[in-house]
């Protein structure tokens, strides 16, 4: 089976405990701290690998973990930082919060590279604690922890043409006559096990189409092979609903039509505000011999033979292109395919790319750990400080706007603003936490 989906855990690396050394050295009897800082955490990214079409991989292996950081050594030593991680995806990859189902980041449009967890910042040695009153500290500030998701990772082709319809209608063979692609092609139900893409160039206007699995009766509630195939056309922008309308299945055509509109209505309303075409096929099979001759002296003709004109009769006043083709003779394609190119020219070329719903950056683990708040007479500043607040300034990036948004939230939702306010603070007061310092504005 076409490998699509995975599901994976990611950690990234532990900082390095800081350091508690002094110096001891000949003729130097009261050596001043000189423990080192700790390396910090390896991060993890995710890039994307254009010469990946599936997940596969991660079938596999379903846990990576950035290296740690090394602790700080003596001698105002720095410990060695954690390697970094990068993890590799096809072009399209949608990669989600396992829990929750919501997306992280689209590995498509300009994203080529995602860091999607920071590792733990590494640990300040005791040279950092050593003041006028306390010159032989003896705490170094311990690494930050490593973060940890679980995640879901979804590949959505990108296509700007998606061929749907049913099984054996001929999407296979129309994506091998008009572009590069090669797939299995034979006269039985589900051929097609994974998407197809091909490059249809057309005197130098060239689109991208996808031939995507047979879409059965009950596919958006995950009959056949339902939604292991469906989400490959949300990112597509026009639709070619291939139909067999030589009826050589057996079926009604327009019957098809409507079941394969319903389906997509199900899965996702909004498909069907796109474009779509419709490719009656197989026209060359077709019998147009007739069958027999009425009282009247009139041919009469197999069904078969009006099911072009069926569909025409009830489809084109709905908005719906018809073109009567042959995949298989090419009788017809040409002209689908310069119509189809004509459409898609009108549309915006902004590519569909889905919007993040989870920042990891914003969603720190929940912590009872304790801090304290406190005003420092001698510096004049209110002072907050605490394993819980260490581990806050771990996971955030105060330099960006959005980490700083986190960070003002964190103090608000834990309480630490309105102990800041008890203690007596006034706009502009300085608040200092740990090495940073800011004016307190309501």
């Amino acid at each position: 089976m076409f490998a699509d989906r995975a599901k994976i855990y990611i950690r990234s690396g532990k900082g390095g405990d800081g350091h508690v050394s002094f110096r001891r050295e000949k003729y130097v009897p009261d050596g001043g701290p000189d423990g080192g800082d700790g390396g910090d955490g390896g991060s993890v990214y995710f890039v994307v690998d254009e010469g990946m079409n599936t997940l596969a991989d991660y079938r596999h292996v379903r846990k990576y973990k950035a290296e740690d950081g090394e602790p700080g050594g003596k001698r105002n030593c720095k410990g060695k930082s954690g390697d970094d991680i990068y993890l590799k995806v096809p072009k399209g990859t949608v990669i989600k919060e396992l829990n929750s189902g919501k997306v992280i980041v689209d590995m498509s449009g300009d994203i080529k590279e995602f860091k999607i967890l920071k590792g733990g910042r590494g640990g300040n040695g005791n040279q950092h604690y050593a003041t006028s009153t306390m010159q032989a500290p003896k705490y170094a500030q311990p690494g930050q922890p490593a973060r940890e998701l679980d995640l879901y990772l979804e590949l959505k082709v990108i296509a700007d043409v998606g061929l749907i319809g049913f099984p054996n209608v001929g999407k296979s063979t129309l994506i091998s006559s008009c572009t590069n692609a090669k797939p299995e092609i034979a006269n039985y139900h589900f051929t097609t096990l994974s998407p197809h893409l091909g490059v249809v160039d057309l005197d130098g206007a060239s689109f991208v189409m996808a031939d995507i699995p047979g879409i059965i009766e009950g596919a958006s509630e995950g009959v056949g092979l339902g939604f292991d195939f469906l989400r490959h056309i949300e990112r597509t922008k026009v639709f070619i609903h291939v139909v067999d309308a030589s009826g050589s299945e057996g079926r009604d055509p327009l019957d098809d039509i409507e079941k394969i509109h319903a389906e997509l209505e199900k899965y996702n309303p909004d498909l069907l505000k796109r474009p779509i075409v419709i490719a009656a096929n197989k026209i060359d099979i077709i019998n147009n011999e007739p069958s027999d001759i009425d009282d009247d002296g009139n041919f009469i003709y197999p069904e078969e033979h009006y099911n072009v004109q069926r569909i025409k009769d009830k489809y084109e006043p709905l908005g719906f292109k018809v073109f009567p083709i042959s995949s298989y003779t090419k009788a017809g394609v040409k002209e689908l395919l310069y119509y189809v190119s004509d459409v898609l020219n009108s549309l915006d070329k902004t590519p569909v790319v889905f919007e993040q719903e989870f920042d990891p950056e914003m969603h720190m683990p929940v912590s009872d750990e304790p801090y304290t708040v406190s005003f420092d007479h001698s510096a004049n500043e209110f002072v907050v400080e605490g394993p819980r607040i260490e581990k806050m300034l771990g996971y955030t990036n105060l330099d960006s706007e959005k980490g700083f948004a986190f960070f003002q939230n964190f103090l608000k939702d834990n309480g630490i603003l309105d102990e800041l306010e008890a203690l007596g603070i006034k706009e502009g007061d300085t608040v200092r936490i740990y090495g940073f310092s800011f004016e307190y504005f309501k």
